[in-house]
Order: structure tokens, then sequence, then C-alpha cells
């Protein structure tokens, strides 16, 4: 208890005293009758972008997946480990969501780090720099945009990283499956952490534009 963040357990103290005691009931529903969330939301890791919060969703609303940069790698059934992999295809085959939305935000860490082209491995083993290979393309393309400056760069991939990973998506067979049977529905967003402005994509044109308040 003692090595436990105090901040944290001053949370939980504000949690049990507040919302639980609100939603006690609701707990105890989805405790008794398992979740049925309709939605899949694949979102960033960042502490700044916590779904959650952004669309003030109650408890059991959203079955969230988290990784660096909201990534969803190609479908590749091989014996490797694929959390991102095992997360989709629970949502999709146990759950049946309704719904999967890919969230990328402003200010990316992940995005940046792709970016840069002399960026120092934080380890032997450089997760990170292989799971952004993901858009090695992509970036090498944009870092050789002279007109555009680093803000915009940054942004434009946070974007396409987005659309990218929706095109994953239906390389996953059940996900192809029920997009064509109208079934299931996917969605891009993009979120701007400094003024909290919310970008959805149209699926048409895929430009992405900003939701009104």
């Amino acid at each position: 208890m003692k090595r436990f963040p105090s901040s944290l357990i001053a949370g939980y103290r504000n949690f049990m005293s507040g919302r639980y005691t609100a939603e006690s009931e609701r707990y105890r529903h989805l405790a008794d009758q398992g979740q049925k969330p309709q939605t899949l939301m694949i979102a960033c890791c960042d502490s700044r972008a916590a779904p959650e919060t952004i669309f003030d969703a109650g408890p059991g609303e959203l079955f969230v997946m988290r990784n660096v940069a909201n990534m969803v790698p190609p479908y590749e059934p091989d014996g490797n480990y694929h959390a991102t992999s095992a997360a989709l295809e629970f949502a999709v085959q146990a759950l049946r969501v309704k719904d999967i939305i890919v969230m990328g935000h402003g200010r990316c860490g992940g995005i940046r780090a792709a970016l840069d082209p002399n960026a120092e491995p934080l380890s032997p083993g450089d997760f990170i720099g292989k799971w952004m290979g993901l858009l090695r393309p992509a970036a090498e393309q944009i870092q050789g945009n002279s007109v555009l400056t680093d803000s915009e760069r940054q942004t434009a991939l946070e974007r396409i990283s987005i659309r990218n990973s929706i095109a994953n998506l239906r390389t996953f067979p059940c996900v192809r499956i029920l997009e064509e049977r109208g079934k299931l529905q996917l969605h891009g967003a993009w979120f701007d952490i400094a003024n909290g402005e919310l970008w959805i994509m149209d699926p048409d044109s895929r430009d992405f534009v900003r939701l009104d308040i």
C-alpha cells in the first residue's frame, strides 16, 4: 500500500464516493450480465487522449483498445503474438460491436518518432521503431515534402495513419465480411488535444471535417 501511487488511491476514493455510488446499479448489472458495448475504440496510449473522457462514456459503453499511435496491423495469422489483432477479434467475433472507430490525436509521440529519420532506439529491441515501421512508406514521402512545416507533416501523418489502419482493418476477413453485409461500420476520427476539437473522417472523400459543438 505504501508504494502504491497516492494520487491513484485518492482518485479511487473519489470514484467510490462519487461515480460508483451514483452508478452502482449499472456496475452490478454489468457484473452479472456481462458487457455488450456497441463500439470498439482503437486509440493511442497517450494519457492526454483517453476515449472514455473525450466521449463522456459510462461503464460498459466502449470497448477500448489502445496502443502506440492507435495503429492496426494487417491481418497476419502466424504464430507470433498479436495483441491488437486479438482485441479486434474479440470485439468483432465475441462482442459483435456495430462500429469500429480509429481515433488519432494531435502531437502524437509515436508519429513524431516515425517522422524523425535520426531517432535512436529506446531499447535494444527497438519495439517502437519496429511498430512504427507500419507507416514507413508514408513517413518517407512526407519527410521529403519541403513545402510542409514540421507541424503540418505531423498532422498529415497522424491522419494518414488513421486511413492506413482502416485499410488494414479490411484485411481481416471477419471485418470485411460484416462490413459488406452492413452489420459493421468503420470510422476515423482525430482529436486535437490543444483545443479539444474532434475531426471526423468523411467515409467517401476521406477528408477530416471538424465536428461542430
